[in-house]
């Protein structure tokens, strides 16, 4: 992965299937500085553990920034390479803050699409697994597969990490 990434990469992912450490890898290959967008929101101490090993694998020439909710914002204020680390986490906020999706989503579109650097997101493919049982993990799932196909549609790559492997879904060429 030495040669920089497309304007914009879409990397999915199931849980643990090594898809931040690959879209961190992207990143590198940009000159530093890189710019990591945090999505998460830190409710307890397993979040925290989290995302101290985040922090800790990504070492130096990153500088992060938290984005639970103006995730287009800071795309849009973002003077190189970036990383957003993870679409449904910023989805879930939405959500609990009963947020306008469909907009926030065009925004961050339109966002993406501006950028002057390199844009890898990073988001957890939740549509493979059984139905939820409940109205709003329901919502969410449904609410994700929308996401990650305007951000498919818009990407110049897209790739499903599994076991650590990076699948390319569609190919895209180098910035």
């Amino acid at each position: 992965m030495s040669s920089p990434p497309p304007r914009l990469t879409l990397v999915l992912g199931g849980a643990r299937s090594g898809k931040s450490a690959y879209a961190e890898a992207l990143v590198t290959a940009c000159p530093a500085p890189w710019l990591y967008l945090a999505t998460a929101e830190i409710w307890d101490d397993e979040m925290a553990e989290r995302v101290g090993q985040h922090r800790a694998r990504r070492g130096e020439g990153w500088i992060t920034r938290d984005a639970p909710l103006a995730l287009a914002e800071a795309v849009a204020t973002a003077p190189g390479p970036v990383l957003v680390d993870c679409l449904t986490l910023w989805l879930t906020n939405l959500i609990l803050a009963e947020a306008d999706i469909a907009a926030a989503a065009a925004s961050l579109e339109a966002a993406c699409a501006a950028a002057p650097g390199p844009v890898v997101l990073v988001s957890n493919e939740v549509g493979l697994g059984i139905v939820p049982d409940n109205a709003l993990a329901r919502r969410f799932r449904d609410e994700a597969g929308r996401l990650h196909q305007r951000m498919a549609a818009l990407a110049d790559r897209v790739v499903l990490t599994v076991a650590g492997l990076p699948l390319t879904v569609k190919p895209g060429a180098p910035a």
